[in-house]
């Protein structure tokens, strides 16, 4: 381990690493196994088949390693309390397991739900005052209070606005629109709007997208260019508008219905998914061109002002006569014509007579529980690491509910087939409302199991959710957790304003410097791909050990946590020598309020970093460091719980 500058004397140094070091090898190895994106494109037909998931440790396999080595990083804490069955989604989980004999964990101590539910809902890690509040209340309900409030904060919007931007894509391809589009999705977050009512909007709106219009910016960052300069003056040419309706078709399949159809835009799925998927077998590409032709008679315009073109900006409305099944094609294999009749691929209901064909998409695909089962296992897979079924855009509808008639080697895709049905269908009669779903969740005993687990591990006894699975932070939730820690905000301009969370930023693609290194050194990517799980590597500790993101937020000459408790020496003095001596009826000697002190700093940057007190070796090792150099020990304690891996990790 290198400390740098500054930082430290070797004698403080040598037990400071007892605190900060662990093993990570294995840990990353499991990691680093995860497949990465999908493989360059030789070919056109290559192209549309780049998202479907290669071979690989499947998510539980990863979620699986990565809990039984990280688990153990954080000391056992787990609570005594019986888990109840609090509602119908531990009615299913517990009664599988109690059915199948499986054991499961205990609940989580209230210093690791606390640390999990701050992360999970607000995207970052409590503060020291946070809990220390949540440890003196003694209430029963005190955890459904905290969800409560939690879910009731404008934090709560800006996490998830964060996530709903990143799944939604709104990068660099929806231009100045950018900000309307976060405008918009802050705003349905704040007023719990029904999200099928959101998705209404992405797949109907029109008019000139980056200015009014934040729902047909969706659409329209799917364009696929046709060629630089316009043929004709009201420049209709430049987007090849059947490839870009093909795109956008991918896209909606792939995120509002967890289904990918990449692969059936190019050809039937017989006799090339049958390794696969199951369901997709049965589609054919003409399937396909009746899906997309939902929007065949929406187009695109690039707005061409002043002779120059705006690019990312666009005018969508819905004036063309249909699909066009013959048309050229730049990015696929050539379209070789079939039916351009609107028809869902799910049920094969046509429009209304008279319905304009997006709308009747709007209504087709949010009144199909396929809708509220994809929405709702994305959401499930966020707060429980793994979603009920996986990849949480490769639904294999043909394995959905256990049969006797699948094919040898098959099995049942989802963990809890019924479970999730019944989490769709409570999301429908809640209005779609997304604070009801998070508050389900939160509020279930099998979201709050502790992810270390007492009994002899079985890698079967992951599809039960027996205990807690542990995940890496995420790129922007570690850096929230750095500034909580330290309480040192960033400075980052967004938008035209200076925000100092990563998860306020406008678009990751645009954080520059030391700050974007750091973001991109933990698997940030921009939003011109679909999301992906991070993964951790020993590039990432060697910079969490040397980056100026930590280094600059722990120095006691700063404004940070470190600087202000040495402010406080002199009171807290004062405040430790008048609690010892109600204690004990006698003032106490000059070295027993030092300690005092000493140990309420210690306990405080523990408090603060690591959402818990320090065990007593640990304190040991923290007091050494302090009583050679105060100031110093002080940074360099801070520094390294930031550089524990138990700090990178939720449990």
């Amino acid at each position: 381990m290198t400390f740098s500058g500054r930082f430290c004397n070797p004698a403080t140094a040598g037990m400071l690493v007892l605190l900060a070091s662990v093993p990570m090898g294995s840990l990353v190895a499991q990691q680093a196994a995860v497949p990465s994106s999908a493989p360059e494109a030789a070919a056109k037909a290559a192209r549309a088949h780049s998202s479907v998931e290669q071979p690989g440790p499947s998510a539980s396999e990863v979620a699986e390693a990565v809990t039984s080595q990280a688990a153990g990083l954080r000391p056992a804490a787990a609570s005594d309390a019986p888990v109840a069955r609090r509602n119908f989604i531990d009615e299913a989980i517990f009664s599988r397991m109690e059915r199948d004999g499986v054991p499961h964990a205990a609940l989580a101590s209230d210093g690791e739900f606390l640390r999990r539910a701050c992360i999970d809902l607000i995207g970052r890690i409590p503060t020291l005052e946070e809990v220390l509040a949540f440890e003196a209340d003694g209430a029963a309900d005190k955890r459904d209070r905290l969800i409560d409030r939690l879910i009731a904060s404008d934090e709560f919007v800006e996490r998830w606005s964060y996530y709903f931007e990143d799944l939604f894509r709104a990068g660099n391809r929806m231009g100045h629109g950018k900000n309307l589009f976060r405008f918009w999705t802050r705003e349905w977050l704040t007023l719990d709007r029904s999200y099928a009512d959101v998705v209404t909007d992405l797949l109907t709106q029109g008019g000139k997208s980056s200015h009014s219009s934040p729902g047909a910016l969706y659409f329209a960052r799917d364009f696929v260019k046709a060629k630089d300069d316009p043929d004709e003056p009201d420049a209709h040419d430049l987007v090849n508008r059947a490839d870009a309706i093909d795109e956008f078709t991918v896209t909606y399949g792939k995120v509002l219905l967890g289904i990918n159809l990449g692969c059936i835009s190019c050809h039937d799925g017989a006799n090339h998914l049958e390794q696969v998927n199951l369901y997709l077998t049965g589609k054919t590409r003409e399937d396909f061109f009746r899906q997309a032709a939902f929007f065949g008679r929406t187009r695109m315009i690039m707005n061409w002002e002043n002779g120059f073109q705006a690019n990312t900006e666009y005018t969508v409305d819905d004036v063309e006569p249909g699909y066009p099944t013959t048309s050229e094609s730049i990015v696929r294999v050539p379209r070789t014509g079939g039916s351009n009749a609107p028809k869902f691929i799910l049920d094969d209901q046509a429009p209304g007579g008279g319905e304009m064909p997006r709308d009747a998409l709007a209504r087709l695909l949010t009144g199909h529980i396929q809708f509220a089962r994809a929405a709702v296992n994305r959401i499930w897979a966020e707060m429980m690491g793994v979603g009920i079924v996986e990849p949480l855009d490769g639904f294999d509808l043909t394995r959905y509910y256990p049969s006797g008639d699948l094919p040898g080697g098959w099995t049942v895709q989802p963990s809890h087939p019924y479970l999730l049905d019944e989490l769709a269908r409570d999301f429908q009669a809640s209005g779609f409302s997304f604070r009801h779903l998070v508050r389900t969740i939160a509020r279930s005993s099998a979201y709050q199991l502790s992810s270390q687990f007492d009994h002899p591990w079985k890698p079967e006894y992951g599809r039960y959710f027996a205990r807690r699975n542990v995940r890496l932070l995420s790129p922007i939730q570690l850096h929230d957790a750095i500034v909580t820690a330290t309480a040192v905000p960033g400075a980052y301009s967004s938008g035209g304003v200076e925000v100092g969370m990563a998860r306020q930023v406008l678009d990751p693609a645009y954080v520059k410097g030391e700050v974007g290194e750091f973001l991109r050194a933990f698997g940030q990517q921009s939003r011109d791909q679909f999301p992906v799980r991070p993964v951790s590597s020993s590039l990432q500790a060697m910079l969490m050990m040397n980056s100026q993101t930590v280094l600059d937020r722990v120095q006691s000459d700063g404004v940070g946590r470190v600087a202000k408790m040495l402010d406080a020496l002199e009171a807290d003095r004062i405040v430790a020598a008048a609690a010892w001596k109600a204690a004990t009826g006698k003032a106490p000697q000059p070295e027993q309020a030092e300690s005092a002190v000493r140990r309420g700093i210690v306990e405080k940057l523990y408090l603060s970093t690591l959402s818990r007190r320090p065990l007593p070796s640990e304190m040991d090792v923290a007091l050494g460091a302090l009583d050679n150099d105060m100031v110093q020990g002080a940074e360099n304690l801070q520094w390294a719980l930031l550089n524990k891996p138990e700090f990178l990790f939720n449990y």
